[in-house]
């Protein structure tokens, strides 16, 4: 569907570690170089989120989120990763599974990104017996895991060799894609704001859900100020309504850029209400160098959408700790509000060294100060939300439903 119609596309999101050419694929396979800041042209890594278009060989096109693969930038990378439907997971076959690899792997996993394509790049700089070892390493890394049935294509964008093919691998996985949110109201994490002489201010991000039209009025949140689309665009064109999965950008009108920042949400007036703490089903990864086991009380950096704030976790009925691949029933308390729904995704950081540790699923956005679930609760809470929702979620994706405070 044409970016023009303002139908929804797949939105592909690239992962993996620095310097194993996650840029230069993207510039390679679209013909657009996502790398837009004079800094990243010249230290040679991407900083901070690029995007491009990519047109399938099918005749659909894919909106294309290029995240950084540095350490430091591990937030921008989530950030970037929150609206994807499809990602493309870059290891350099002359260097393999990273650390990086390993923490964007997390970051998919812990966002339920539902499928995934992994490019073995820089395939010129080493030899056949030497890449088609490497594509079984990562083969051997992803079983057992969401992603056992990705496909490996070696590629260079130096000589070219492979892109064909990664293009059609591409538009195969992205085929009948269901988006993971859904819902009739607007939601647009912002992940760039700017301002534009003669237009105002200009703000872009992935549309969660619902649609945008010129004339519409959104809330900023959790500030609540409101503002006015003047006009929207998909990928540089001009549309009439933006629909839900696309890449927008949003002219608008009644705020600047110091009301409306990267780390904010804009919403239809009203639906959205922002929350110090919410109940969620929480999964503690661990991380080297990050503790065995997660203690209640433990603070740790929250990121949801393109935001990030500092909180804390409260484990539900008693539990003490929860040890690495072990989920249960919480309470996250934020120093911060954020705009949270039900059914929302979100990663934990370490404070300090910062890792991704784990993260989970929104149950209830609004919950009382508790730390023990009432018999029945966890099916029905006083407000009418169905707090199980994780629950059926799991079963969905895993085909079993785990004892509370049990093993993912």
């Amino acid at each position: 569907m044409s970016a023009a119609a303002g139908g929804r596309r797949v939105v592909l999101g690239t992962a993996g570690h620095i310097d194993h050419g996650k840029s230069t694929l993207v510039q390679a396979l679209t013909g657009e170089d996502p790398d837009r800041l004079a800094e990243e042209k010249r230290r040679g890594i991407t900083i901070e989120l690029g995007f491009a278009q990519l047109e399938l060989p099918d005749g659909s096109a894919l909106g294309v989120v290029d995240v950084p693969g540095h350490e430091r930038f591990v937030r921008q990378m989530i950030a970037g990763s929150t609206g994807i439907d499809l990602a493309l997971l870059c290891i350099a076959a002359d260097d393999g599974v990273m650390p990086q690899t390993e923490e964007h792997l997390a970051v998919l996993e812990l966002l339920g990104i539902a499928r995934c394509v992994v490019a073995l790049t820089k395939r010129d700089l080493v030899d056949e017996e030497w890449a088609a070892f490497m594509a079984d390493e990562v083969r051997g890394r992803l079983a057992g895991g969401p992603y056992a049935d990705a496909a490996v294509v070696p590629v260079s964008a130096r000589t070219g060799e492979g892109l064909d093919e990664l293009r059609a691998t591409l538009a195969e996985a992205a085929r009948g894609l269901v988006r993971a949110k859904d819902g009739s109201s607007a939601r647009l994490p912002v992940d760039r704001a700017f301002s534009i002489k003669g237009s105002g201010t200009v703000v872009t991000g992935t549309l969660w859900s619902g649609q945008v039209a010129p004339g519409d009025e959104l809330e900023v949140l959790p500030g609540g100020t409101r503002a006015r689309v003047r006009s929207a665009q998909i990928h540089g064109q001009p549309v009439e309504r933006a629909k839900a999965g696309n890449r927008v950008a949003l002219n608008l009108a009644g705020v600047d850029t110091g009301e409306v920042r990267p780390g904010m949400l804009l919403a239809a007036p009203g639906t959205v209400e922002p929350t110090d703490r919410f109940d969620a089903w929480l999964t503690y990864l661990g991380a080297p160098g990050a503790p065995e086991a997660l203690e209640t009380g433990t603070r740790v950096r929250v990121a949801h959408g393109t935001a990030e704030v500092p909180g804390r976790v409260l484990l539900m009925d008693g539990r003490a700790a929860l040890g690495a691949r072990e989920g249960a029933y919480a309470q996250i308390r934020l120093d911060e509000p954020l705009p949270v729904s039900r059914g929302d995704r979100f990663v934990v950081r370490s404070l300090t060294p910062v890792h991704v540790v784990g993260g989970g699923q929104v149950l209830h956005a609004h919950p009382r100060r508790r730390t023990n679930l009432k018999p029945g609760e966890e099916a029905l809470d006083a407000a009418g939300h169905l707090v199980e929702a994780l629950t059926l979620k799991r079963k969905e994706i895993s085909g079993e439903t785990p004892a509370e405070g049990g093993t993912l």
